[in-house]
C-alpha cells in the first residue's frame, strides 16, 4: 500500500509538471523539487518503522550501535546524492550532477573507512584463534 501511495504522488507531480510545462514553465523545477520532497518525507516515515526493528535485532546480536549508525549514515548520503544528481540532471546540468555522484562515492568511502578497520580487527582475532 505504501508503495501504491508512493506511485500516486510520483504521477500527480509528473501531470502537475506537465500541464505547467505549457503554462508557466519557470515553475516546472519547483513542483518537481517539492513532489521530490513529499515523496521522501513520505518514505522516511515508512523506514522509521524500520530503524526500530534493526536496533533491536541489533542489540539482540550484539552488533556495536556505531558500525549500525555508520552504515545508516552511508545509505543517508547515497540516497541524497542520487536524488540530488537527479534534480540537477533534470535541470539539464548533466556534467554538475555526474561530479556530485563522484565526490559522494568519495565522501562514502571515507565514511566507510570505521567499518573497513573493523573487519580488519575481526579477521586478526579470527586468525589468532586458530
Amino acid at each position: 500500500m505504501y508503495v501504491f501511495r508512493l506511485c500516486c504522488i510520483a504521477v500527480i507531480t509528473a501531470v502537475c509538471a506537465f500541464i505547467l510545462k505549457s503554462h508557466k514553465s519557470e515553475l516546472v523545477p519547483l513542483c518537481l523539487t517539492a513532489g521530490g520532497i513529499i515523496m521522501f518525507l513520505y518514505a522516511f516515515d515508512y523506514i522509521s518503522e524500520s530503524v526500530a526493528f534493526i536496533k533491536s535485532f541489533t542489540q539482540g546480536a550484539g552488533i556495536d550501535n556505531e558500525i549500525i549508525r555508520i552504515i545508516f549514515k552511508i545509505i543517508g548520503i547515497g540516497f541524497l546524492v542520487e536524488m540530488t544528481a537527479g534534480s540537477v540532471k533534470e535541470l539539464g546540468f548533466t556534467s554538475v550532477a555526474d561530479k556530485l555522484v563522484f565526490c559522494g562515492k568519495i565522501i562514502i568511502f571515507v565514511v566507510a573507512i570505521p567499518i573497513l578497520s573493523s573487519t580488519y580487527k575481526i579477521i586478526v582475532s579470527l586468525i589468532n584463534l586458530t
